[in-house]
């Protein structure tokens, strides 16, 4: 089974939506993250399963509508390793790139 690891900007990335959830007082914002890591474990057994993105990049949809992420991430084969760039709502504009989004 492949490892999956998350940039240090996905830390980053979680507290956002976390105090996003918060500021909207939306029950339970814990348990949203739960669900959002849960959906990308999917990854371990089903690494190409997100769209493509240019520059060898692929993108899991997690969700749909006001409970809707995506997540930005590499599946690097000869690593047998998926890392996780970045998690963003569906509704953001954009993700924020980091020096480790390059790796």
């Amino acid at each position: 089974m492949l490892r999956i690891e998350y940039s240090a900007q996905v830390a980053d990335d979680i507290d956002r939506i976390v105090e996003h959830l918060v500021v909207h007082k939306v029950p339970d914002p814990l348990r949203r993250i739960d669900e959002i890591l849960l959906a990308i474990d999917v990854l371990a057994v089903n690494p190409c399963i997100g769209r493509p993105l240019p520059g060898g990049r692929r993108e899991l949809v997690i969700g749909r509508d006001h409970r809707g992420y995506l997540a930005r991430y590499r599946y690097i084969e000869m690593r047998d390793l998926v890392f996780v760039e970045a998690i963003r709502s569906q509704r953001e504009a954009g993700y924020v790139d980091s020096s480790s989004a390059n790796r």
